[in-house]
């Protein structure tokens, strides 16, 4: 990290020859002019407009182009109501970055977007493990960066920068799985996922866990690499020992290929699947294989809600299709930006930070949200079966 802090006492010297040219400054991450300074702050002529510039780290090419498509999509609707909504208060600019789903993406994104940009904060990125990759170096930059889609368990622990309203998998998949033992009377189940990416051996891990302390038979494993095409040989075998069903934790392009064969292969008994599930490309992949796939979200755009159909049908209006969980918590999460800035009165890296921190009881579209000590969502998830190519709750 010697180049990073030599990059940062580099800044500091600047700000400090800018100080002492008579501008003033709220802390030392705070912005002097519109576009200059480590925060993206610039007030107006007459000190009341906020200018806050926020990064966005996104999956925008690549397999898993969906979600970042989804997350842009929430950010922008966002955008567009909140600078209306706050006209002479607070302006808001997006800087967004595509991370491809590397690792090595978005560690690139995240130093660009706050060595060159000099946001104040960041949105993102998409994925679990490209967050463990470039959190730690927001982090250490002392930079808010909030996940919208990370459900992987230690997320938080990276640093008291890190902040998220996606809700784990801990929560996620225990809800879904007491809820289909429950209706189907599940007594075997099966598993498979993806063995080279964080957030599916995290959710297999929640799955297993969860499965022996509901004390359900194991009867078979099974592992697959994101990128595979053919899963008969792995679901021939799950499918031999008879299981009542098939818990699968993958992104939303391989866990759709794994259900389809399933299905192909004469598979009847009920299909689980983790948080990579919750977009609608998996209708697309899947076709009529999805009906009846069983997951837990903290948003559904069939729910009975005026905020949440508000904004459902300004999504539709915008984008012609509905909003899926990753373009819903994208939405929340500025708005939870905007709220924050707000009251922290300037675009400082560190008074933001304190007041994401005190976030409680906040509702948004995917549920009402607080933040518990290590800056985890304290919330709800809702469980969804698909039908007729859409998910609904299950009932």
């Amino acid at each position: 990290m010697k180049g990073f802090h030599l990059m940062r006492a580099l800044a500091a010297i600047s700000l400090g020859a800018v100080l002492m040219v008579g501008c003033s400054s709220g802390g030392n991450t705070t912005a002097p002019a519109a576009g200059e300074g480590g925060s993206g702050q610039a007030a107006s002529a007459d000190g009341q407009e906020i200018q806050a510039k926020i990064g966005v780290v996104g999956f925008l090419s690549g397999s898993g182009a969906a979600y970042g498509e989804a997350q842009k999509a929430g950010l922008e609707l966002a955008l567009g109501e909140l600078n209306e909504a706050n006209k002479g208060k607070l302006k808001i600019e997006l800087k967004f970055e595509d991370s491809a789903g590397e690792k090595e993406g978005a560690i690139n994104a995240v130093n660009k977007l706050i060595n060159q940009d000099n946001v104040v904060a960041i949105i993102g990125p998409t994925l679990s493990g490209e967050m463990f990759a470039a959190g730690p170096v927001a982090n250490e930059a002392e930079t808010p960066i909030f996940g919208i889609s990370n459900t992987s368990e230690g997320i938080n622990d990276i640093g008291e920068y890190v902040f998220r309203n996606s809700l784990p998998e801990s929560i996620a998949i225990p809800t879904a799985m007491k809820a289909a033992v429950e209706k189907n009377g599940l007594k075997k189940v099966a598993l498979i996922h993806a063995s080279n990416d964080d957030f599916s051996v995290n959710g297999y891990k929640v799955m297993k866990a969860t499965a022996e302390k509901l004390g359900l038979e194991i009867t078979g494993e099974a592992t697959f690499a994101n990128g595979d095409v053919d899963f008969s040989a792995q679901l021939t075998k799950l499918k031999q020992a008879n299981p009542d069903a098939l818990l699968v934790s993958a992104l939303y392009k391989e866990g759709s290929m794994v259900v389809k064969k399933a299905r192909e292969l004469g598979f009847t008994g009920t299909i689980l699947g983790g948080n990579g599930f919750n977009n609608p490309k998996v209708f697309e992949i899947a076709g009529p294989a999805a009906e009846g796939l069983i997951v837990a979200t903290p948003f559904s755009p069939e729910k009975k809600d005026d905020k949440v159909q508000a904004f459902v049908k300004a999504f539709e209006a915008k984008y012609n299709k509905k909003p899926d969980q990753f373009a819903a918590q994208a939405y929340d999460s500025l708005y939870i930006m905007s709220q924050s800035l707000l009251a922290a009165g300037k675009a400082d890296r560190e008074e933001l930070r304190g007041k994401l921190a005190q976030l409680k009881d906040f509702t948004g579209v995917s549920g009402k949200l607080s933040f518990d000590e290590k800056r985890n969502p304290i919330g709800d998830a809702v469980v969804v079966v698909a039908k007729e190519g859409k998910f609904v709750p299950f009932e």
